[in-house]
């Protein structure tokens, strides 16, 4: 282990300040999304994954180095078995003013029964990741899921007070024709919308280059239907934002394929397991639940955290074509922390 002292800041060495830590609480999902997962998915045994009391700790050492934006995720993070003991716990740093955001990702399923909760512990935005609003077509993409039981979540947390994103994968020949009735849908219930483009993680059935459209090409079809006005704004992700003016609301853009954002990144990924990924498209690791479980104390965690950092790569190698039919990086989405 480095004898270097502790930074008090996450300096990558580009000089990219991160300041935003991504966290898996769990592989396991209530779906089997086709682009995300295989079907008769392996999951990690559950002795292998941090306890909460761990998570707590860790993401507590992120946030004392600088982070101040936190996103739990998983996998679906709400199926974790008590996890709103973590979210109440981590809400210690909201009220401190170190965390300026406490937010999750999620299928929707659970909101039902914790988004009240998850608004008391400080949480005001969530993701909610919805790629078709056709019951039939959904439960094709998610395997087995239940389109009502998703919409009945998302107004749970519009009652709650939650501003709620749409995460929706853009996807060929499968729900490229429906993003203007969901863009629409979306903003209508004063929700923004987030397009995505598919990633070349883990093995799954499906041929991603039959999977995969540029949202470049998608942008030029919608601005038939929508007139789109480039805004600064910004949420610490790597979305570009777009104004609708036919609609008054905000579309982002995520292009890790097309048009990639690295140059801007200021997050990092940690799996379930404590395994530290600088980077989403490399392969590079950390491991931090042998420094977490070495000592009571978190010295030996964040010299970790910031030898890691300091390996911090200036960007990814996705690639999906034809020729390359392995994924970029072998690990699924679902381990990465979103």
């Amino acid at each position: 282990m480095s004898e270097k002292p502790e930074s008090a800041e996450m300096i990558d060495p580009f000089g990219r300040q991160v300041s935003y830590l991504r966290i898996s609480v769990t592989d396991r999902c209530d779906f089997r999304c086709v682009y995300c997962m295989a079907e008769d998915m392996v999951f990690l045994p559950k002795k292998d994954l941090l306890t909460l009391e761990e998570l707590d700790r860790l993401c507590s050492a992120f946030v004392d180095k600088g982070v101040r934006k936190l996103r739990i995720s998983g996998g679906e993070p709400l199926v974790r078995r008590d996890i709103m003991v973590l979210f109440r716990s981590l809400s210690r740093h909201l009220k401190s003013g170190k965390l300026e955001e406490l937010t999750v990702t999620t299928n929707g399923t659970q909101l039902g029964r914790f988004a009240s909760e998850l608004a008391d512990c400080g949480v005001r935005r969530i993701n909610v990741s919805l790629d078709t609003l056709d019951p039939a077509k959904f439960r094709h993409i998610t395997r087995w899921g239940e389109l009502d039981k998703v919409l009945a979540g998302i107004e749970a947390a519009e009652r709650a007070g939650i501003k709620i994103k749409l995460n929706t994968v853009a996807l060929k020949d499968f729900n490229d024709a429906e993003i203007p009735g969901m863009l629409r849908w979306a903003h209508e219930r004063g929700h923004d919308m987030t397009l995505i483009e598919t990633m070349p993680l883990g093995e799954i059935e499906a041929d991603r280059t039959d999977q995969y459209i540029s949202l470049a090409s998608l942008r030029a079809k919608l601005s038939d239907e929508f007139t789109f006005e480039d805004i600064p704004y910004k949420t610490g992700g790597p979305a570009r934002y777009v104004q609708v003016r036919e609609t008054g609301g905000r579309l982002g853009f995520i292009t890790p394929m097309s048009h990639n954002f690295c140059e801007s990144c200021n997050r990092v990924r940690v799996t379930c397991t404590g395994t530290l990924y600088m980077c989403l498209g490399q392969d590079d690791a950390a491991d931090l639940r042998a420094p977490l479980r070495a000592s009571e104390g978190d010295e030996l965690l964040k010299l970790a955290i910031d030898e890691a950092i300091g390996r911090k790569p200036k960007g990814h190698d996705f690639v999906i074509d034809r020729v390359r039919k392995a994924p970029a990086v072998a690990r699924h989405m679902s381990t990465t922390g979103g």
